[in-house]
């Protein structure tokens, strides 16, 4: 099994792999060798020998998933309610009317103005995204536009020029 390129587990992710660690604990213990399990789990054979030696040292505890890794974010799950509801009223709600587009220097401004807590941009838009944002990038066109004129020239001129 591969980790992701990007790195960190998934909760969901975490326990798929200790639900795999467990079965090889099942297996050492109905007297399977650790290249037998590490091809029957199609994981490496180092893994493998890691995980035989952790079961006969400490049994399942030593296999148990130890959580996620590196440091708990200091963005807390009700400051996340809070940014979501916020995010929600728009940028002129907390003093943007210039535009009404959220960018992630005036998301930053808004979470250290509430909670003075600075967060990194990517950091920022890390916990943007496991929040459920997406990047959405505005489309920009000229006021003066006319619809009905791009529709007729699609239609007409461009019909001509892409037959050619």
């Amino acid at each position: 099994m591969r980790y992701p390129d990007e790195g960190g587990l998934t909760g969901v992710q975490r326990a798929q792999r200790e639900r795999v660690r467990f079965q090889a604990a099942e297996m050492f213990a109905a007297g399977l060798k650790p290249p037998q399990v590490a091809r029957a789990l199609r994981v490496s054979r180092k893994s493998a020998y890691a995980w035989h030696a952790g079961w006969r040292e400490a049994g399942m505890d030593a296999l148990r998933s130890k959580g996620p890794s590196g440091v708990a974010s200091r963005m807390q799950p009700s400051w996340r309610a809070w940014l979501a509801g916020a995010l929600d009223e728009g940028p002129a709600a907390h003093g943007w009317v210039e535009d009404q587009r959220w960018t992630l220097a005036r998301i930053s401004v808004l979470v250290a103005r509430r909670f003075h807590v600075r967060f990194s941009r990517p950091q920022l838009s890390r916990i943007l995204r496991e929040m459920g944002f997406s990047v959405q990038v505005p489309v920009h066109r000229a006021a003066e536009r006319d619809e009905k004129q791009v529709a007729r020239w699609r239609e007409e001129t461009w019909a001509r020029v892409e037959r050619r």
